[in-house]
Formats: structure tokens, sequence, C-alpha cells
């Protein structure tokens, strides 16, 4: 099945491979009508009820061994509101298709997250984001939802209908309905000027609010065990278009970035000792390169090597600090880290469990690959990260439950209450909503 989920025998797996579960039944309605009957025979059944997407979480958050819908049937565009700068879309589409399809109408999103196999649904349920300095998740674009809840019924809200529902809904960890319809702000389409180079460790953290501050949006990866990023600013630009040439493209994104990428991780996980040696040639091989496309071709990239994932977001005045932690952390541990720290920022926003929920963000991710032991690296970051009050993100690993959470999310409670309004008889529970939101 390619880039998504998949499913034998059964069982359910995610796409980086460490989260598998066994559905009682699975459905793919093909209507809001048939799925709302799918949520309330769960009921009569007494079973869970969990949609899924491309499984492009890492944490077990779609996870059920009730009802599992798939909501491939649930794709397209409803409707463009050019006057309102509106698209609706169905909850199953995958962002890839959203985003040609756009571009294809003359239309874009502000931003987007890098990676675009997710369904929309799933995105903007864990809270899928790319970096900015005045937009960053895809959640905060959101001008309406509409969603299947517990009873069956099918609820619309927007700033102005059902506000408190909207407040919550919009990154909802699946606790609260089966999302069926986002409507997101659309802008016509625009270009962005992407300018990447390599720029060493203390200079980015020396200089990171001036970076910050100058360029729309700002993101850069340190390969540890070194002391170098890959520095990465786009901005909106006039034109004229100038792409990356194909061939640089291919040898750049698919050959260095997926290719010999993957053969590198390969061969760290057999000789771990070469990790470092590894990691300075890795974070060497993309030389400085400026170019100017729309904003899909721009802010996402393919991402083949596949990996397991830990994100957090601490506030931003606190980055360099933890970044500084993490790479002492790093230097002095036996660790051998493959995969470079992706560095990111949002601004603040006001959905109830946004990672930027009421403040200005940096995200820190670490990553390993696939099949490389990762608790003892994750653990150490997760120390730091959560030392300095960091969210982690709902769709990547991390070890916090709800007694954590209430105390970094001051509205905590607020979704608390409406999830017991909305879902009294936890119909969308799981293991994983246990423990992030408690019983």
């Amino acid at each position: 099945m390619g880039s998504t989920a998949s499913a034998r025998n059964g069982t359910w797996r995610n796409w980086g491979g460490n989260v598998s579960a066994r559905p009682a039944r699975e459905v793919a309605p093909a209507s809001v009508e048939e799925l709302a009957d799918a949520v309330r025979r769960a009921a009569e059944d007494g079973l869970p009820v969990k949609a899924v997407g491309t499984g492009h979480s890492f944490t077990s958050i779609a996870a059920t061994d009730g009802v599992l819908i798939r909501p491939q049937l649930l794709t397209g565009i409803r409707d463009i509101d050019r006057v309102g700068g509106t698209v609706t879309v169905e909850a199953g589409t995958p962002l890839k298709r959203l985003n040609v399809a756009l571009a294809r109408e003359g239309l874009s999103l502000a931003n987007m997250g890098d990676i675009m196999e997710q369904t929309v649904s799933g995105a903007i349920s864990t809270g899928t984001h790319g970096t900015g300095r005045d937009s960053a998740s895809i959640a905060a674009q959101i001008r309406g939802l509409e969603l299947v809840t517990a009873d069956g019924s099918v609820l619309t809200c927007s700033a102005k209908e059902n506000p408190d529902v909207f407040a919550a809904a919009r990154i909802g960890l699946g606790a609260l309905g089966v999302v069926t319809a986002i409507t997101f702000a659309v802008e016509p389409v625009f270009l962005l000027t992407a300018r990447e180079e390599p720029m060493p460790f203390d200079r980015v953290c020396a200089e990171f609010d001036q970076l910050h501050a100058e360029n729309e949006h700002f993101e850069f990866y340190w390969f540890p065990h070194t002391g170098n990023t890959n520095t990465k600013r786009n901005n909106r630009s006039a034109g004229p278009e100038r792409p990356v040439p194909a061939l640089r493209g291919w040898f750049e994104d698919e050959f260095l970035s997926n290719g010999v990428f993957q053969a590198a991780n390969w061969l760290g996980r057999a000789v771990p000792p070469a990790v470092p040696a590894i990691a300075r040639i890795s974070s060497r091989a993309l030389s400085a390169r400026t170019y100017t496309d729309i904003p899909y071709k721009v802010f996402t990239s393919p991402r083949r090597v596949r990996f397991v994932e830990m994100e957090y977001a601490v506030p931003r005045a606190a980055l360099v600090e933890t970044l500084r932690e993490l790479k002492a952390m790093v230097d002095r541990s036996p660790l051998r880290v493959s995969f470079p720290v992706e560095v990111r920022t949002a601004p603040a926003d006001d959905i109830t469990l946004s990672t930027a929920s009421g403040r200005d963000s940096a995200y820190i991710a670490v990553h390993m690959f696939k099949g490389t032991p990762y608790q003892g690296y994750f653990t150490a970051a997760e120390r730091i990260l959560t030392a300095h009050e960091g969210r982690p993100h709902w769709g990547k690993i991390h070890t916090r439950d709800a007694a954590y959470l209430s105390r970094v999310y001051p509205r905590f409670e607020e979704f608390a209450t409406l999830r017991d309004r909305l879902d009294p008889e936890r119909r969308f529970r799981n293991d994983y909503l246990r423990r992030v939101l408690g019983a």
C-alpha cells in the first residue's frame, strides 16, 4: 500500500511499523450517513470506534480493537468559496491530493507541514504543523468542521456555531467524534523562495531570534555528533518561478536525501560506531541552493526512509537553552544518532489542546532509523524537553500522561468537560486516550 498504513490478516499497522491493532471489524463508509450508522451500530454492539488515516502517527492514537473506520471513500473537495476564501474538503482526502487540487484552482493553504501523505482529518486531529513566524499548524487554518458524535448525530461547528466545540475539535485527538469534513481558509496561490544553506550550530543558536524574526518560515536540522546544521528560509516572492531543476532535484531529494541516506542508515544500524563519521558526511552532503515555486512544492518533501519520531513543543524563548542541553547530552553519551534533529516554530494559537495553545512555541523533533533501538535516546531527550514544560506532539512517541499534560495545558479541563458532554460513554476510547486524557 505504498506510503500508507497496511492491513494484513485483519491486523492494522502504522507507517512507522511500531504500532499494530486487531479491530473487531472494519468499515469504509461512502457517506456521512453511513458513517453515522456505523457509529450507532458500534454502540449497539458495545464496541469502541476509531477512524484511521494513513497511519502516519507513531503513537497508538488511532489503534482500536473495536470498529475501525477507514475514510478512503470520503474524499474530494465539497465546495470552494472564492469570495469567502475557503475550501470544504472531505475528511479522508490526502493532503497531497488537496494541495494538487487547490493548485489547479489557483489556490493554496498559507502553511503546511513537511509531509503530505496524511489525510486532512488525521493531520489536524494530531496537530500536524509546519514552521512559521505568523502561521504554522494546519488546524489553525480551519474555519469550520463537521463531525459525527457518539450518538450518531452530525454536528457542525465554527467560530460562530458551537464555538466551544470548534475551540477543541480542531485538534480533537479523535476523542470528540469522527471528523467528516473540514473547511480551510485558502488564498490565491503564491510563490515562495526557499533558501537552503549549511550553518554552524553555534551560529544558528546565537542568531536564532533574528533568523526567526526576519523570515516568514524558518527551520533547521542539526546533525548529532557534529556542529553542523542545514537551515531553510521560506519567504513569499514576487517571482519568477525558478523550481529546482529536475536532475538536481532528483539527485538531492531522492538520491541523497532518500537513497544514500537510507544506505547510510543501514550501515549505521549494522555498525553503530560508524555513525558519527556518517553524520559528518551526511551533514555536508547537501550544498546551498535557492529556488522559487508554489507553496506545497517548497514546504513538503518526500520522506521515504522510515523512522520513528518524538517531538516536543517548548516555549520559543527556551529553544536555544533546550537545544544546547540536548547537544551536550548526546556529546557525553554513548548514543549513536544517525538522524538529524529538526527545529521549527509556531505562533501561539487559541486551540484548546494545540501544542502552541496560548504560547509562542518552538518544536524539537528527534528521530531514529526504523529498526534501531530508540528508547535510550528518546528517554534522555524527553527528560530535557519536559524540564522545559514541553508539550509532546500527539501523533509522535512520548510517555506523558494526563497528570503531566493537565499541568502544561492551561485549558486541559475545558477539553475534558467537553468530552464528557459529547462522549459520556467513551465510544471513541482507546488505551492512548485513556493515558493522555485520563479515565
